[in-house]
């Protein structure tokens, strides 16, 4: 997207923006260029900081629906196009025993990039994909019902011993999508490689 002239901003809310930066040159990404360009922002976040602006901007409001996202989360002096959250189980984390105020948050957060018309890669990590059958509930699941689109990224176990990486797209609003699960490579100068003509086979099990 930066080079396509979009601004991007990727907020980390565990890795430190070094390697950041390290792993996107490893992947062919020229970020001194973007960044001269003012086309990528990399920051990292504190998620106990969001957690409590949110608690005190509640608490000022006294109507959950009222909190302004802006001072929150989206840095002043940058205006982006695209906003890539890592991760939201960070963030999600942060709100322990109040998921109802994460929620919230949450609904409020797509509002606001929906009205700035920002397009948003939200990532969450879950131990066990649950939409597969398994019914322990993930912190921050709720967000899935608020997303336009899911795409899942799989570590696949096979019976033999044999380990790969699969890709989903689980939802995709508006949208007519194939119903498989295909292999994915992680590769050095190019990223992320789908394969979508090879179907997973045989026995396996995802996580």
């Amino acid at each position: 997207m930066c080079q396509k002239g979009k601004k991007v901003l990727y907020m980390s809310f565990e890795e430190p923006e070094k390697r950041l930066y390290k792993s996107l040159k490893t992947f062919g990404a020229k970020t001194e260029e973007y960044e001269k360009k003012e086309l990528l922002y990399i920051k990292r976040f504190n998620a106990l900081d969001i957690a409590r602006s949110v608690e005190a901007l509640l608490s000022e409001a006294k109507k959950e629906l009222l909190i302004e996202v802006q001072p929150v989360l989206i840095p002043a002096d940058f205006k982006p196009d695209i906003v890539i959250v890592d991760s939201l189980s960070s963030i999600s984390s942060a709100f322990s025993g109040e998921s109802s105020r994460f929620r919230i948050y949450m609904e409020q957060l797509f509002r606001y990039l929906e009205g700035h018309n920002i397009t948003s890669f939200l990532i969450r990590e879950v131990s066990n994909p649950t939409h597969t059958g398994n019914i322990f509930v993930e912190p921050g699941e709720a967000v899935s019902f608020l997303a336009d689109g899911i795409i899942v990224l799989y570590n696949v176990f096979h019976s033999k011993g044999e380990r790969k990486r699969a890709l989903e797209v689980l939802k995709m609003r508006g949208i007519a999508i194939e119903r498989k699960i295909v292999e994915f490579d992680i590769q050095k100068g190019k990223g992320v490689t789908v394969y979508p003509n090879r179907l997973l086979k045989g026995k396996y099990i995802l996580t």
